[in-house]
């Protein structure tokens, strides 16, 4: 499956391209069908299942943890002083998961800078938003954070919205990270330099217990 966001940066080169080849621009008109091609592997959306107790979250992104420390002071003084991050490359499917079932319940956008994502300044400086959820188990939040090269943070959902765990939330282009911000009391099941997969790799435990999602 391809995300819908992506047609336009795999079909407009490829037209372009082709077109390019057929009027003799051969050399242009293979770089930009090469350009399409690589849309077709950026933006590619493949199922997700993650089988783990409905407490478990499962990580919102795909690429590797870059760190697992404590999370600004504002989102500790309300409930969430933990933090997970994942780095997104530009070869890692950029599509965003929910992390756990639940109620979207407030969202903020700030547009920022492009600092690069794996910089710790990027959590701060960057264009990102943040969403807090309400769930069964628990409260979390988590930011998308545009990198030096991302051009845009789609965000597919507005407040009062719910999701099942797994479900795509959106996603951002060319290079990126996630922050995940959890309660004290849950139990982190990854640590820094972890893949993970979204929707599929566990990342981390709520003491609280919910039906199945």
């Amino acid at each position: 499956m391809i995300a819908p966001e992506g047609w336009p940066f795999i079909l407009i080169p490829m037209c372009l391209g082709i077109a390019a080849i057929v009027v003799g621009w051969a050399i242009l008109g293979w770089f930009l069908v090469g350009l399409g091609v690589f849309g077709l592997f950026f933006f590619r959306n493949p199922e997700r299942q993650c089988t783990a107790p409905a407490n478990v979250a499962c990580s919102p992104a795909d690429g590797r943890i870059i760190a697992v420390d404590d999370a600004p002071a504002e989102l500790a003084e309300r409930g969430l002083p933990r933090r997970i991050s994942v780095f997104m490359s530009v070869f890692n499917v950029h599509v965003n998961r929910a992390p756990l079932g639940g109620t979207l319940v407030e969202y903020h956008y700030n547009p920022g800078k492009k600092v690069s994502a794996f910089k710790e300044k990027a959590s701060l400086a960057n264009e990102q938003n943040l969403s807090v959820w309400e769930t069964p188990v628990g409260k979390i939040a988590f930011k998308q954070i545009a990198g030096s090269i991302a051009r845009r943070i789609v965000f597919d959902l507005s407040v009062g919205d719910s999701v099942a765990r797994g479900d795509r939330i959106g996603l951002i282009r060319y290079g990126s990270r996630v922050d995940v911000f959890l309660p004290s009391d849950a139990e982190i099941l990854v640590q820094r330099g972890d893949r993970v997969l979204a929707g599929a790799s566990l990342l981390a435990r709520y003491s609280g217990e919910a039906m199945p999602s």
